[in-house]
């Protein structure tokens, strides 16, 4: 039985570092879009990489652009995958707001060039599978999101992602394409980039602690979200494509932290009882040090977003029925990872 052949996006981040763990696991051969860079950034993937002169690879590295169609179309037609993750994207919400039309190319488009090279090389057995968000969903009136729940997106990352969204159900319907979206809430990792809230987070507390960094400054403490693990949400990206026909469903654990519970739970991870004092704009955290105050958050102005959502909870009701949905991990041991990961990690910097 020949061998499945899959795509992926984005696959030096997060998700697609996990993802291509998980297909390799699995017997497929990878091929995996990188940009081409000055600079080596394939950090997440560098145990699984391969000698590119090796006769017979399983994980196979592209050169592309999800701004050109070129490039994207030319990889397209040459892989003929079996199975496409779009996982690629200008991810981080705050920075959309100062990049938005790149933003909106890379996830909007991106997804577009996509769909339309998998359609003009009539590939009509691929099938593919959007990277969709939580941060479809923005408006304070719905407090638990299902496929149900109507989108109102809040920034320029999830105005982009919507279209992505829409555009995948517009081939799915039109061209009978195999699309699914996967709208997956927020999901952690050791391996989560440096700029998102959590690691931003376990790393400075990690720092703070090994007497490296004086203090965190934060953005809002009393955000809410759903937090998932990174390695138990791409094993559902995988479930959809395995599925008989395409969906657009909601990945999440229906619980949520706030990022103060975020933080005390690192604080509490290294043996640190964090107190809070003040409010809003001068609300500060604290630990006692030799019987002394020792602030070690200070809430900053320049990392409250243009608009703000809130809260942020999911509930999976089609991934419980169709994809017998179970979680292995739990929102401590998303932070023990973390916390454990970093703390490690310094004692070689």
């Amino acid at each position: 039985m020949p061998r499945k052949i899959a795509l992926i996006t984005g696959i030096t981040g997060q998700d697609g570092a996990y993802l291509a763990r998980l297909l390799l696991k699995k017997k497929y051969i990878v091929h995996g879009i990188i940009r081409k860079s000055s600079s080596f950034n394939t950090a997440r993937i560098d145990e699984i990489y391969e000698d590119p002169f090796k006769k017979k690879k399983s994980l196979i590295l592209h050169y592309g652009d999800m701004t050109d169609f070129s490039s994207i179309n030319s990889i397209v037609s040459k892989v003929k995958p079996d199975e496409v993750y779009n996982l690629a994207a200008q991810s981080h919400v705050a920075v959309s707001f100062k990049n938005p039309e790149y933003t909106t190319d890379v996830n909007a488009l991106g997804a577009l060039r996509l769909l339309e090279s998998i359609y003009q090389n009539n590939l009509k057995k691929t099938k593919f599978y959007q990277a969709s968000t939580s941060e479809l969903f923005g408006n304070p009136k719905y407090k638990i999101q299902n496929e149900k729940t109507p989108f109102y997106t809040k920034s320029p990352y999830g105005t982009s992602k919507l279209f992505a969204y829409w555009i995948t159900k517009n081939y799915r319907e039109s061209y009978n394409m195999f699309a699914s979206n996967g709208i997956l809430f927020n999901h952690e990792s050791p391996l989560r980039g440096e700029t998102f809230v959590t690691k931003k987070i376990t790393k400075a507390i990690t720092k703070i602690y090994k007497k490296k960094q004086d203090c965190l400054y934060i953005g809002n403490l009393n955000s809410k979200r759903d937090w998932g693990h990174a390695k138990d949400y791409v094993y559902f990206q995988w479930q959809i494509l395995q599925q008989k026909k395409p969906m657009d469903v909601v990945v999440s654990t229906n619980k949520q932290y706030s990022v103060r519970q975020f933080i005390e739970e690192c604080c509490k991870h290294i043996g640190w009882n964090i107190k809070w004092k003040g409010r809003g704009l001068n609300e500060v955290g604290y630990i006692l040090e030799k019987r002394r105050k020792k602030i070690i958050i200070k809430v900053s102005k320049a990392y409250f977003r243009p608009n703000e959502v809130e809260s942020l909870r999911g509930k999976s009701l089609l991934a419980k029925q169709k994809l017998k949905l179970k979680l292995k991990y739990s929102f401590k041991d998303i932070v023990k990872e973390m916390m454990d990961d970093d703390l490690k990690k310094i004692e070689y910097e």
